[in-house]
């Protein structure tokens, strides 16, 4: 099995995760416990055609902010706190969506802190031969909290490879690019663990305070959160579900 990272648009045709910390993935991650499918759209145009064809609650952001005329914002705190009875959702958002809409594998998951653990059981159950994480980064830059939040989903693959024994830290094809975690995956994990500081820079880090100006420092704190949540979900057919109702 090989298990790499890389920013933006992955290469991998097997099996990707998509990671946008703060927030998109996190709002996605809880959203499944309120909606039965999420319809990612990149345009709020798009997604108020695709709303009101499907009578979806209607989600997004633009510059981080709650686009006119939308019930929800791209806000995790928000989807925890829905009390609607509409079983759909669509959302658009900056970043994430975008990274969405550019994957090329067979499988897409969504990961992050908050259900770092989660994740990397699905997507070691679900990958043939490559698990790619592909964060998706604050317009166009890396993003020191996608960053971060890759390396715990992949300590948690490392975790579940080393039981099934596809992977052994001693064998020398462990750091090969062809199989094994690549150096850049591994060093996503080492810069992970320390969960202290990884809270504190995720929250000072450029997204951080961007999100805590506008208002939404307790979106923040909550996106930090390591394996608060057991859902996961999957992407296909232009739309998100949870992992579970695959099987």
């Amino acid at each position: 099995m090989k298990v790499s990272l890389s920013f933006e648009k992955g290469s991998s045709k097997d099996l990707s995760i998509m990671v946008d910390a703060l927030r998109a993935s996190s709002t996605m991650i809880f959203a499944l416990d309120k909606f039965k499918d999420i319809y990612p759209v990149y345009t709020p145009e798009e997604a108020m055609e695709i709303a009101k064809e499907k009578d979806a609650a209607l989600a997004g952001e633009r510059t981080g902010r709650t686009i006119e005329g939308f019930e929800l914002g791209n806000s995790p705190g928000e989807m925890k706190a829905y009390n609607g009875e509409k079983d759909s959702l669509v959302l658009t958002t900056t970043n994430g969506i975008r990274v969405l809409e550019n994957m090329e594998s067979e499988i897409v998951l969504i990961g992050s802190f908050v259900n770092a653990k989660a994740c990397a059981k699905a997507a070691c159950k679900l990958a043939r031969e490559h698990i790619e994480i592909v964060m998706g980064g604050f317009e166009r830059t890396f993003a020191i909290e996608d960053f971060l939040a890759a390396g715990e989903i992949i300590y948690w693959i490392q975790k579940e490879l080393e039981e099934e024994n596809k992977l052994n830290i001693d064998d020398i094809a462990y750091y090969e690019e062809e199989t094994g975690i690549t150096e850049y995956a591994l060093s996503a994990i080492l810069a992970s663990r320390d969960k202290e500081k990884v809270e504190k820079v995720s929250i000072k880090s450029k997204s951080g305070r961007r999100l805590a100006y506008l208002g939404y420092e307790d979106d923040v704190n909550l996106c930090v959160k390591i394996n608060i949540s057991e859902n996961v979900g999957i992407y296909k057919d232009g739309k998100i579900t949870l992992y579970e109702n695959q099987e």
